[in-house]
């Protein structure tokens, strides 16, 4: 073919820097906001933090006092707001602002009590817990042991997992010994015997079956400890399976005995290493509150989670005295722009998301779980007339503080189920109700799954068996099997 030169006219839609920066601000968690938000700061001169006055800015008073502001909530601003009106809108939700403490949140109403130049880390003051290894090398430290059997020992506490077990055989660790040492099978064997001395009782055990022994043994003598020490050594896979008519037959015992061994079991610990595993607390910061005021769900933005930002004035003053000059610093103007820009569009797109999100399931608030309503991301998008990808960037690590509790915004959508009446019902509120009937029935004659959803189909919601089963499994709630007792 001879090669032409041809003239096409064509449109597409091209993400400018900006758009691009507005839609990854948007997708961002709080916390991964405000560490974006510190990278511009060190980056760019014509930014910085608004600095906070010691007037209207503390979250928690207005909370307290049941006043809003305009910017951050969705009453209109016209309203008047006398002290009568604010006193009963407090007195409505007074029980919801006591319990709520922002004191640990970042912003001014964490340091307002403090000084400017009083940059404290509160993290450093969090006790530092010991860990498992430690614990028992303190107990090895004090034993009467020579040195080579409290190095065998040490040894073995080494090859603990977090839980507290051996897994490995001690052959295997036999042969990671040097040969040059003489240590034979029977001093890993009497080391072993040290180990599980030690407390918790528990500790050093191969299986969970030898755990719960040891911390059985490690008790005093009863007839009760013995009869669990017997079921847990020989018939533990009977207890598993709820097998209570064959344990009785078994062992030889009555029912009250088998519930007294039945309920000392359970009271055992099977991870007795797990108590010194050292666990990294998160913190959520809602970024939205709802409240009940003047009788309607409504939703404010949350102070503590917003950066204030502004333009450096020092700067912007020097860049427009010398027109023309500016360099670079005109580029970083507009990127300052721009971020203080987005970080506004922001939280306005949360706030009307979330308060659509809020007047659909307004039920949830008033009644809980068993009112929630079925919702899609798509009902939502159409409302606020938004695309569905946007209302999934605002709802995902987006968190809302509620007088039941603290939820991500994901957890307002969920699939249905059609009833009876041609309606729908939200899963959510299937195992809420799932979660009431489970808690309501006879101990001794669980429901099965099939009795539940037929319990359910008399309130004309239509489940099948493996749909509950399988929101059973979600609330962790075990199969009937394994929820009978004696």
């Amino acid at each position: 073919m001879k090669p032409t030169l041809q003239l096409k006219l064509s449109q597409h839609l091209t993400l400018t820097p900006q758009l691009q920066q507005s839609i990854k601000l948007l997708q961002l968690s709080t916390l991964e906001l405000n560490t974006e938000i510190e990278r511009f700061l060190l980056e760019n001169p014509m930014l910085e933090r608004e600095e906070m006055d010691g007037g209207g800015h503390d979250f928690q008073a207005q909370l307290s006092s049941g006043t809003t502001t305009a910017s951050t909530t969705t009453e209109s601003s016209g309203e008047s707001g006398g002290e009568a009106e604010s006193r009963a809108d407090s007195a409505e939700s007074g029980s919801f602002d006591e319990g709520m403490d922002w004191s640990s949140g970042s912003g001014s109403g964490s340091s307002s009590n403090r000084d400017d130049d009083d940059d404290v880390d509160f993290q450093e003051f969090q006790a530092a817990g010991i860990s498992l290894r430690d614990h028992l090398d303190q107990q090895v430290a004090l034993s009467p042991l020579s040195d080579r059997d409290r190095a065998l020992v040490r040894f073995l506490i080494e090859a603990l997992d977090d839980d507290g077990y051996l897994h490995q055989e001690l052959e295997e660790l036999l042969e990671l010994l040097p040969p040059e040492l003489d240590v034979e099978l029977d001093d890993l064997c009497i080391a072993l015997k040290h180990v599980q001395s030690l407390e918790p009782a528990g500790i050093g055990a191969r299986t969970p079956q030898e755990c719960l022994a040891l911390q059985l043994r490690a008790m005093p003598a009863e007839p009760v400890r013995d009869l669990a020490l017997q079921i847990v050594s020989q018939h533990l896979e009977l207890l598993a399976e709820r097998n209570f008519a064959k344990l009785k037959k078994l062992t030889g015992c009555d029912d009250d005995a088998l519930r007294a061994a039945h309920a000392l079991i359970c009271r055992l610990d099977p991870h007795p290493g797990a108590q010194h595993s050292v666990e990294e607390t998160r913190y959520v910061l809602p970024d939205v509150v709802v409240r009940k005021l003047r009788g309607r769900w409504t939703v404010q933005l949350n102070p503590e989670a917003m950066p204030r930002l502004r333009i450096n004035q020092l700067y912007a003053s020097i860049l427009q005295q010398n027109r023309g000059q500016g360099g670079g610093l005109t580029s970083q103007l507009q990127e300052a722009r721009w971020l203080i820009k987005n970080v506004q569009q922001r939280f306005d797109t949360i706030l009307r998301v979330s308060q659509a999100i809020v007047d659909q399931q307004r039920q949830f608030f008033d009644h809980g779980e068993v009112a929630m309503r079925p919702l899609t991301l798509r009902e939502i998008a159409d409302q606020l007339e938004l695309h569905e990808s946007t209302v999934s960037r605002v709802t995902t690590q987006k968190f809302m503080a509620t007088p039941r509790g603290v939820f991500e915004l994901k957890y307002f959508f969920g699939s249905h189920v059609a009833t009876d009446t041609g309606g729908a019902a939200s899963s959510t509120a299937i195992r809420a109700l799932i979660r009431q009937l489970v808690d309501a029935e006879d101990r001794k004659k669980p429901l099965s799954d099939a009795r539940i959803a037929e319990l359910l189909g008399q309130q004309g919601i239509v489940v099948a068996r493996r749909t509950i089963a399988k929101y059973r499994e979600s609330l962790n709630i075990p199969p009937v099997s394994l929820r009978k007792t004696i």
